[in-house]
């Protein structure tokens, strides 16, 4: 069994991603630093969920805190692989305040590359994000597309993280698995995702707010899929950049639609402009993923949206009380 950092181990995937590690009865060093970028409640009700699970420590730390990472995490425990799955997430928000994405998702990533560096920890796993792709770019959008032009801080910052796990690897030979994802979604998700507010709204009967026409259609997966596949990036494979998404995008209104019948309620639609930050179709190329981790999504759309709403009546009498807008 092999012993794991994963950092953002109290965020919605990084989560995950340790509750299946610690299921295969590996170790793992879940580091985070439980910050307000959304409700505390959420990332205390995951953390809850792993502080009980035999095989998992936390450590309480900022992956900005260099010092902190090499006394507390690196200089104590000898990792197999370090999965960064931390990072400040959101396009809109970045645009507000683009430095502390620089901060999270570049310098952050470069602590934990060079800390791998240091201590010879063989892997490194990156989660990256589908934003990078931009507009322009043919769909379904694949690997070698070029990602040269973000059209918002946060993608951005991930290009940055992305640039410097190819030196590392260049460098120090330092095995890189970079993992970009298409939209996630499910049980305990980010409020700041459209999914979680569209069940959130439409059950406390308040306004669905609809960014633009509700024409543009993204990718979503479900965060089982895209854990899964997050794990099977911890294999060696030399240096990769890989789609993991569903390959079969959906439109906005046909999402809103679909969480209506899983809740039995209608919704009530209120159209704004759309935020220039925003793509307007993103559609992931998994082929990848198929011949380098013999991944594929086994989840279906509609079934994924039924988990979420379970899980959101289940825990309703605090999920109700959840920033949202």
């Amino acid at each position: 069994m092999g012993t794991f950092l994963v950092a953002g181990t109290a965020g919605f995937i990084g989560a995950r991603v340790a509750e299946m590690l610690l299921s295969a009865e590996h170790a793992v060093v879940g580091v985070d630093n439980l910050n307000d970028a959304y409700d505390l409640r959420l990332k205390q009700w995951r953390l809850r969920r792993l502080e009980a699970l035999p095989g998992f420590t936390f450590l309480h730390l900022d992956i900005g805190d260099r010092r902190a990472l090499k006394d507390l995490a690196f200089g104590v425990h000898r990792f197999d692989a370090v999965l960064n799955l931390a990072a400040r997430a959101g396009v809109r928000y970045s645009v507000k305040d683009p430095w502390i994405y620089q901060e999270t998702n570049a310098v952050g990533t470069l602590n934990l590359l060079d800390l791998c560096r240091a201590y010879e920890v063989p892997k490194f796993v990156l989660a990256s994000t589908s934003s990078l792709y931009g507009e322009g770019n043919a769909l379904p959008y694949q690997e070698d597309q070029p990602t040269d032009r973000p059209l918002s801080p946060y993608a951005a910052s991930k290009k940055a993280a992305e640039a410097l796990c190819y030196s590392y690897h260049y460098l120090y030979g330092i095995d890189v698995t970079i993992l970009r994802y298409f939209t996630v979604y499910g049980p305990a998700g980010r409020p700041d995702m459209s999914l979680f507010r569209f069940v959130q709204w439409i059950n406390e009967d308040r306004p669905v707010l609809i960014f633009g026409d509700g024409t543009q259609s993204r990718d979503f997966t479900y965060i089982d899929d895209i854990a899964r596949g997050t794990i099977a990036g911890i294999r060696p494979l030399g240096y990769e950049i890989i789609n993991l998404g569903s390959d079969t995008p959906i439109q906005l209104l046909d999402t809103v639609r679909i969480v209506e019948q899983a809740l039995g309620k209608k919704a009530q639609l209120e159209f704004q402009e759309r935020h220039p930050a925003d793509v307007t179709a993103t559609w992931a190329s998994i082929e990848k993923a198929a011949r380098l981790l013999a991944w594929r999504p086994e989840h279906d759309f509609t079934d994924g949206v039924r988990d979420l709403v379970a899980w959101y009546r289940a825990n309703r009498a605090w999920a109700r009380e959840i920033p949202t807008r």
